[in-house]
């Protein structure tokens, strides 16, 4: 689930909408949240009640004695596949109960929610029903906690870094909490490289899960349908003109201001694909185009995945590192930024020999269930026939979309 700064929360407190038998399982059932299903203890749960849940790919702290059954898979929460009676069953992420935590749960007439031992409550379907951190749940995968550590933070921040001594005096901290002092404080301490941080009109990438969202199905009209590639997030921004051009190559959550600066990988695959596309003279181009087209264009933003050898499990027998573009946003003066439909922008970077993500379906229309769509999402990769992770959907506007991920990709490369 996306927070209010659209970054993945992995545990946070959640209703069960059904709990339903599992053919041929006496000890366990099933719990719905949402498009997800658990297997969890017979009679832990009913309809209404409160819960934990903890996100697929996400790692539990095994130094907390609650989290020891958790062991066996080094804290790795998964999706998992079991065999039943009449098929199979997929159980996708934990759903732990309150009580096991030593907290409670408050029942009242409007809504249920969770209160902890030290009397804070956590409501479902708001910001206060995230405990990522309050829990010490990470991503499994070590790359993205690394580009999580790596944000930099604003300029203020580290403005304040260099000098510790003079912020923690009493006058500088009252000032640091005020808007308007951390400009003057910016005038004496601050630094020109400080205010190049992650670029403001930027969203980082983190598209939402269809089983989070499992009503956006009811929407009945025409969507597009592209491959989803396992790869890295890759994003290539400009903004303003002539002198004040300000170009950016960034990972999900890192800006590479400086050639040198460190990168996960054994080589920085992100300015590697700047230099491959020729991205910055692309993004030149992109908006002298929206500029023709539109006008008052403040800014461009191309992101995409970067994939191939030594990026995932799942290299596309690779021997080398490469880009598909999955969107385009231009930001005019006045307006709400705008994303490019998929055959707009595959459209429009083809000029420029920049791929993109291939369009399955543009004439995708919505499933009922989330179940039928994840077995749409199965299927095999358009770039080189093995299986693909899933599919993206996009409105024809470009305003909404979602992710809908393969169960039998995920076992294979992620399981």
């Amino acid at each position: 689930m996306l927070n209010k700064n659209n970054e993945r929360e992995l545990a946070y407190v959640v209703y069960v909408d059904a709990v339903e038998p599992i053919p041929g399982k006496d000890r366990v059932e099933c719990a719905r949240i949402g498009g997800w299903t658990c297997m969890v203890p017979k009679g832990a749960f009913k309809v209404g009640d409160p819960g934990i849940y903890f996100e697929i790919d996400s790692q539990v702290p095994l130094d907390n004695p609650v989290f020891a059954f958790c062991a066996k898979y080094k804290g790795h929460i998964k999706t998992q596949k079991f065999k039943t009676d009449d098929g199979q069953f997929w159980s996708q992420g934990l759903l732990m109960a309150a009580s096991v935590f030593g907290w409670y749960v408050a029942y009242t007439n409007e809504f249920n929610y969770i209160y902890d031992n030290e009397g804070n409550q956590y409501y479902p379907g708001t910001e206060s029903a995230f405990l990522t951190k309050k829990l010490g749940v990470t991503y499994y995968e070590v790359e993205d906690n690394k580009r999580k550590a790596n944000t930099g933070g604003d300029k203020y921040k580290k403005m304040a870094q260099r000098y510790p001594e003079v912020f923690q005096k009493p006058f500088v901290k009252w000032l640091y909490k005020r808007k308007w002092g951390k400009k003057i404080l910016f005038v004496f301490f601050g630094k020109k490289k400080d205010s190049r941080g992650w670029p403001a009109w930027v969203v980082k990438t983190d598209e939402e899960r269809v089983q989070n969202m499992p009503w956006i199905l009811s929407d009945k009209s025409v969507w597009y349908a592209t491959e989803k590639i396992d790869g890295t997030s890759t994003t290539f921004t400009m903004k303003g003109w002539g002198r004040k051009r300000e170009f950016y190559v960034c990972s999900r959550n890192v800006v590479f201001d400086r050639p040198d600066k460190g990168c996960y990988y054994d080589t920085n695959v992100y300015t590697e694909m700047a230099e491959k596309y020729n991205m910055e003279h692309v993004l030149e181009c992109l908006m002298e185009h929206f500029e023709n087209t539109e006008g008052n264009v403040e800014f461009v933003t191309v992101q995409g995945e970067t994939y191939g050898e030594g990026i995932q499990k799942r290299d596309y027998s690779l021997k080398e590192h490469k880009l598909m573009v999955f969107n385009v946003i231009v930001g005019i003066k006045g307006q709400t930024p705008r994303r490019l439909n998929p055959r707009a922008m595959t459209n429009l970077l083809e000029e420029y020999g920049v791929p993109c993500v291939p369009i399955v379906d543009e004439n995708f229309i919505m499933p009922d269930t989330v179940e039928e769509l994840l077995a749409i999402a199965t299927g095999m990769s358009v770039v080189d026939g093995g299986m693909r992770e899933g599919l993206v959907f996009r409105s024809i506007d470009g305003t909404k979309s979602f992710k809908a991920v393969s169960n039998e990709f995920l076992i294979k490369y992620h399981g």
